[in-house]
């Protein structure tokens, strides 16, 4: 769900998709009608195939394998969970349909034919060209231990960062965590009662690595600094001192 502020630029839908591939631990195979859950046995190549390393005696590869050739005979999963705990708490899904290519030895090549990926504001089906030159955002790898060290140790300068979101998007809010860290932004999410919202904080420039991330991430608080407190925040400061 989205809240009133405006949508900074982000990534589009082929670097998106390829981040969730290079963040995700676990990987859920189709093949003939049957489902398996691999955890920790994919990479993915310069090109935007996926490596995966599956017991010899696995059916479903098997069966995928044998499959003629026409239609894909197997789909990819995999899903972008965020690292804190949140309402709805999957960003993202990627599903990947395609071909294993036989190997002698070692992990079997998995070729994408169709790449659908799908966020909170719809699906949409990636140009496979467009999926194979993407690369990854330089801050997919690390966003799990950003995130999760800038909410547990960080929550006053959470609670700044919401000078720079729109007193209407706050109203009623609850609880404001950070959902998503890229190279163009931070997400906020914003918990209600019964619903929540997502706003957007843009960077000046992308970063493109740690570094460049935490100059932007003080660019940010310092803008929040010379803000004013919302309003939304001091009527439940007050109502919580009653």
């Amino acid at each position: 769900m989205g809240d009133t502020q405006d949508w900074a630029a982000g990534p589009g839908a082929a670097e998106r998709a390829r981040s969730v591939l290079a963040a995700a631990w676990s990987c859920g195979v189709t093949a003939d009608g049957a489902r398996e859950e691999y955890v920790g046995a994919h990479t993915v190549t310069e090109d935007g195939g996926v490596l995966l390393d599956v017991p010899e005696d696995s059916a479903l590869v098997t069966a995928a394998l044998c499959a003629p050739r026409g239609e894909p005979s197997a789909v990819l999963e995999f899903a972008d969970a965020a690292p804190v705990p949140v309402r709805d708490r999957i960003r993202a899904r990627v599903w990947l349909a395609g071909w294993f290519a036989p190997a002698a030895d070692g992990p079997l090549l998995f070729r994408p034919a169709r790449v659908v990926l799908r966020r909170s504001s719809g699906a949409v089906l990636v140009d496979l060209a467009e999926f194979a030159a993407a690369r990854p955002d330089p801050l997919a790898a690390a966003e799990a231990r950003l995130l999760t060290h800038l909410a547990d140790a960080h929550p006053d300068a959470v609670e700044r960062l919401t000078r720079l979101v729109r007193p209407e998007s706050l109203h009623a809010a609850t609880r404001v965590t950070p959902l998503a860290v890229d190279r163009h932004g931070l997400t906020l999410r914003i918990e209600r009662v019964r619903a929540h919202g997502d706003v957007r904080l843009a960077f000046h420039t992308p970063a493109d690595d740690v570094t460049q991330l935490t100059e932007r991430m003080h660019a940010l608080l310092a803008q929040a600094s010379a803000a004013g407190c919302p309003r939304a925040l001091q009527r439940q400061r007050a109502d919580g001192d009653g």
